[in-house]
């Protein structure tokens, strides 16, 4: 016979509605008395039925998660991060891939993934902001990213201009002249591709180094992406003394391509990326990279879309945050 609540509440002498205080984590319980409930819980192996409490709250105190590519490196770790943030809070977390297509944000917004979850974190590369200002309905929403910069959502992003700028001086410091960035192309200026190129320009107009296309290599953002644009550099006889990747995965594979060839890193060309991964600190040499504040990223997400589930956060318009940065200095880029 399956364990009731009303077992629950005989196990640990209290009333059945301080077991149900309890189940939807009421803020105004003794610790002691909540520790009974949870130890009853334990023992005798109570599980709720989470669809009843939803039925009668109107909450499932789910989030729903939805980002481009979960096999990218910096996405996987940040969703480790707002996984333990959420559950931190009493809250779980449902993961949606979008893989960039317009269908899959959609369903995110109106599906019945939308349906499972109160509030929603959300990264659209393909939507545009009225299409999804459109289509959001009443439950909250947090924007992941730099793709859409509105007044009218909540955001939560990183400074990828001043970053990308502090990296790139941190190269020129160092007397690299001859700065490949890969993974942008010349005429991009939005999004984070674009914003992290602004932040290489800016730096290099500083330096009072000209910029040279002939520098920039457009690929796409993973570690055989990476590799490729080194090469094709190389092959064309493009001369460079550093390679700056727009993300880590994009550096790491830019610093494979230069090790075959044999080709060393750091002395003959320095390389650096952005966003820290875990893998950064045991590459060989270690990455030179920008940690974007991704712990900060993910406690502010969460907190701020929990805030708005639970209507402690009221303002009209959308709040921005934007988080620090840090350089990390490492072998590739001393």
């Amino acid at each position: 016979m399956a364990v009731t609540m009303n077992d629950v509440a005989r196990a640990a002498g209290v009333s059945l509605k301080t077991v149900s205080n309890v189940l939807n984590d009421y803020e105004f319980i003794r610790p002691a008395t909540k520790q009974r409930v949870q130890d009853a819980i334990a023992e005798l192996g109570y599980e709720a039925n989470l669809t009843a409490r939803s039925l009668r709250s109107g909450k499932t105190r789910m989030l729903g998660l939805v980002l481009s590519d979960l096999s990218a490196p910096y996405y996987a770790e940040l969703a480790s991060r707002l996984m333990k943030a959420a559950a931190q809070r009493g809250y779980r977390v449902l993961v949606e891939q979008s893989d960039a297509t317009v269908d899959a944000e959609l369903n995110a917004l109106q599906g019945p993934f939308r349906q499972l979850t109160d509030g929603l974190l959300f990264t659209p590369l393909v939507m545009e902001a009225d299409a999804i200002a459109g289509r959001q309905g009443k439950k909250p929403l947090v924007m992941l990213g730099e793709h859409i910069l509105d007044p009218r959502f909540d955001l939560v992003t990183m400074k990828n201009e001043e970053a990308a700028a502090a990296l790139t001086a941190h190269l020129t410091a160092a007397g690299r002249r001859r700065i490949a960035v890969i993974g942008a192309r010349p005429d991009e200026s939005g999004g984070t591709p674009g914003l992290r190129l602004n932040g290489y320009r800016q730096a290099l107009d500083t330096a009072g180094i000209p910029f040279d296309p002939a520098l920039v290599a457009p690929c796409e953002w993973r570690r055989d992406g990476g590799a490729a644009a080194v090469a094709g550099l190389l092959d064309k006889g493009v001369e460079f003394d550093a390679v700056f990747g727009l993300n880590d995965a994009l550096a790491l594979g830019a610093m494979h391509e230069l090790l075959i060839r044999g080709i060393k890193v750091p002395d003959q060309v320095a390389v650096a990326g952005f966003d820290d991964i875990d893998e950064a600190r045991f590459a060989s040499p270690s990455l030179t990279t920008v940690s974007p504040g991704m712990a900060e990223i993910a406690e502010r997400s969460i907190a701020l879309l929990i805030d708005r589930i639970e209507g402690r956060e009221t303002a009209d318009q959308g709040v921005h945050v934007e988080a620090g940065f840090q350089l990390q200095i490492r072998e590739s880029a001393p």
